[in-house]
């Protein structure tokens, strides 16, 4: 059968990107996750001019957006796209690469997120002393078991990303040759010292998870347990895990199913409610990882929190690893001995 539609859902693809306002937002949002108002900030523009850009550039396919509270909020899933938008949009990023508006519109969406990081850094500082008891209560106990089954083997080197309080390192440590824990938090690094002091394979490193204070495959897996909905960008967060570890290791992801509760998202400091089993997938397969588990665990009968996404995922032989963006030097180690 001839297709006549053919010209028409290209004219509409290539309409929607004949604008300046909707280029500068989908190189945004291809970034970020962000709400109107923030848009509003970053693009320097009113809301009624992002808003009605957004209701285009969303019906013509370009993004997503999900409920938090009473606003929305609003994505480019590159991955999740059309294969035809897939192979559209490298070429518009590539030919607006050098726009001195879209340089700006950057360095503000790059101050917005340093926001967002603080927010994150000032809530664990706060909540360092009564961590673990919280985690337990929404989550239960249970679920550190079931990460450390995906992993152990007593030659490993494994990074516990977001390592909190240590609780999960002092559980893999007498199972395997070296933990290297890293967290944003110096209060929670340093109640992760006292709990590890007898730990001796263990070293603690202060970092982000953007850009992670580890060389490329230093290690055989990773685990990123209750991180991923803290982290503003997820899939920076994923590319920088895959980086550290080797090709053919292994980074299992445990985070919240997605779900509707902004109470316990304020509550507990999160950027995100959660995420649907195919996000984290899609999410995984970019960070050049090969998917084979992926899905919601049972909750335990005493958790109060939201239920539980199990995921595994195996790093690609050959993956294309990005160079650093900084050396390792000069970030602030604190060594178990």
């Amino acid at each position: 059968m001839i297709r006549d539609d053919l010209p028409t859902t290209l004219v509409a693809w290539m309409d929607s990107l004949a604008d300046c306002t909707r280029l500068r937002l989908l190189r945004l949002l291809e970034r970020a996750e962000m709400g109107v108002a923030e848009m509003t900030e970053v693009l320097q523009l009113p809301q009624s001019t992002v808003s009605r850009h957004l209701k285009l550039l969303s019906e013509r396919g370009w993004i997503t957006s999900r409920g938090k509270g009473t606003a929305n909020l609003y994505a480019m899933r590159v991955s999740s796209l059309p294969p035809a938008m897939r192979r559209l949009w490298p070429l518009v990023r590539e030919q607006t690469e050098g726009w001195a508006t879209a340089r700006h519109d950057q360095l503000r969406l790059g101050r917005r997120l340093a926001d967002r990081r603080r927010g994150a850094r000032a809530f664990f500082a706060r909540s360092a002393s009564h961590w673990d008891h919280m985690r337990r209560e929404m989550f239960g106990d249970a679920f550190g078991d079931i990460v450390l089954r995906g992993l152990l083997q007593r030659t490993l080197a494994v990074a516990d990303l977001a390592c909190g309080t240590g609780v999960v390192a002092a559980a893999l440590a007498p199972h395997v040759n070296r933990v290297v824990g890293v967290d944003q938090s110096a209060a929670m690094l340093r109640a992760a010292a006292r709990r590890l002091s007898e730990s001796h394979n263990v070293e603690l490193r202060q970092g982000e998870l953007e850009n992670l204070p580890l060389a490329d495959a230093s290690c055989d897996a990773a685990l990123l347990v209750l991180a991923l909905a803290y982290v503003s960008e997820p899939s920076i967060a994923l590319r920088e895990a895959a980086r550290i570890v080797k090709p053919a290791g292994r980074i299992v992801v445990l985070d919240l199913l997605l779900h509707n509760r902004d109470d316990f998202r304020r509550r507990m400091g999160q950027q995100h409610n959660g995420f649907e089993t195919n996000e984290l997938r899609t999410l995984l397969t970019a960070a050049n990882l090969n998917v084979d588990y992926c899905a919601p665990l049972p909750p335990e009968p005493s958790a109060k929190g939201p239920a539980l996404l199990l995921a595994c995922g195996v790093v690609q032989k050959g993956a294309h690893r990005q160079p650093r963006s900084r050396s390792d030097a000069g970030v602030l180690k604190e060594r178990m001995t």
